[in-house]
C-alpha cells in the first residue's frame, strides 16, 4: 500500500542519509517517476523532503529532521523504545538491532540509562535463561517441544508438550501448552524448564479460545482454602501478595486471608516466609503440618 511504502520511504531516507531517486525505486520495487510522486506526497503532508542536483545530491530530508515531528508524538515514541527494550531482555531475535536502528532514528528521545529490564532471576547465569526465541519459534511454526521440568515438591520430569501460548504474569513468564503424557494443558512456569529442546514433530493444535491462565486448567482446581491471620506487623506484604478481596482488616486489629493452595512443601515455605505473624486457622491438616515444620526448625537451635 502507498501509505506504508511513504511511511518506509522516510524511515529508509532517515537512515541513509541522501539516497537517489534509482536507489529508492530500487528497494521499494517502483519506478523512479513513481518515487517523484511519492516526494510530493510527502511534502504536502508536510515533511521537509528535497532533492539537490549534481554530484553529491540526491534525495533527503531537512538536516536534523526526525520522525517525531509527522509520524509519532515523542510519548509514542517512548512507547516504542520501552517495548523494543523489553523484548531485548527476552533475548527476543534482532530486538536489539531494532533497538539501535530506532534509537538512531528517535534522537534525544529516550535516554538509554533510565530503564533496564532483566526478567533473569539473582545469581543466575547465561545458561540457565530460558530461550524466549527458541519457544517463540516452536509455536509460531507448530514444533512440539521436550524438557525437564521441576515441580514445586523439586522432583524432575520429562515433558514432550505442543506449545500454544507464553504469558508474562505478575513477575514470572509462563508457557501453555498441552501436555502429551497428561493429556490435557498446563501451564508451566519458564524458571522450572530445563534442557529445552525443539522437535522437528509438528502439530495442529489450538488454544481454547475460552481459555484463561486463571482458570480450571492445569492442577489449578479443587484446591483446598487456606484460612490464614496475619498480625499487623506484616501487613505491607499482605496488599502485594494477595488479590484485595482476599484480605480483610477485622475490628481485632489482624489481617485475616482467604485462598486455595495446595498442600505442599512450596505451600508451607512460602508461609514460613513470614515468620510468628501468621497462624493457619483451616484446614486442621495444614496447621498440623505447618506447626511440625516450625517445631523441626526450633529443634535446630536448642
Amino acid at each position: 500500500m502507498q501509505i506504508e511504502r511513504l511511511i518506509q520511504m522516510v524511515f529508509y531516507i532517515v537512515s541513509h542519509g541522501h539516497v537517489t531517486a534509482r536507489e529508492l525505486a530500487g528497494v521499494f520495487g517502483v519506478s523512479t517517476k513513481t518515487v517523484y510522486r511519492d516526494m510530493n506526497t510527502l511534502a504536502l503532508a508536510g515533511i521537509p523532503i528535497f532533492s539537490t542536483k549534481g554530484a553529491g545530491g540526491g534525495i533527503s530530508l531537512l538536516e536534523g529532521y526526525t520522525v517525531d515531528k509527522s509520524l509519532l508524538s515523542r510519548k509514542e515514541q517512548q512507547r516504542v523504545l520501552e517495548g523494543l527494550q523489553i523484548l531485548q531482555a527476552t533475548k527476543y531475535p534482532d530486538a536489539e538491532m531494532a533497538l539501535n536502528k530506532m534509537s538512531a532514528v528517535f534522537r534525544n528521545v529516550l535516554e538509554p540509562e533510565w530503564l533496564e529490564v532483566d526478567f533473569s532471576f539473582w545469581g543466575s547465569d547465561e545458561k540457565e535463561k530460558i530461550k524466549i526465541s527458541d519457544l517463540q519459534h516452536a509455536i509460531l511454526n507448530r514444533y512440539r517441544i521436550k524438557f525437564l521440568y521441576l515441580n514445586s515438591e523439586f522432583q524432575k520430569t520429562e515433558r514432550v508438550i505442543e506449545p500454544l501460548r507464553l504469558v508474562f504474569k505478575s513477575h514470572a513468564w509462563y508457557m501453555v501448552g498441552y501436555c502429551m503424557s497428561r493429556k490435557e494443558i498446563r501451564i508451566f512456569r519458564l524458571s522450572r524448564i530445563k534442557s529445552l529442546h525443539v522437535l522437528p514433530e509438528k502439530f495442529e493444535r489450538e488454544l481454547p479460545p475460552d481459555f484463561s491462565l486463571t482458570g480450571d486448567y492445569g492442577e489449578q482446581g479443587g484446591l483446598p482454602v487456606f484460612k490464614l491471620k496475619f498480625s499487623p506487623e506484616i501487613a505491607h506484604r499482605l496488599y502485594d501478595e494477595f488479590q484485595e478481596e482476599q484480605v480483610c482488616l477485622c475490628g481485632d486489629g489482624n489481617y485475616y486471608v482467604t485462598v486455595p493452595y495446595e498442600l505442599n512443601n512450596w505451600t508451607f515455605h512460602y508461609l514460613l516466609s513470614f515468620g510468628k505473624y501468621v497462624e493457619i486457622l483451616e484446614p486442621e491438616a495444614a496447621r498440623r503440618m505447618l506447626g511440625e515444620r516450625a517445631a523441626a526448625i526450633a529443634r535446630l537451635y536448642v
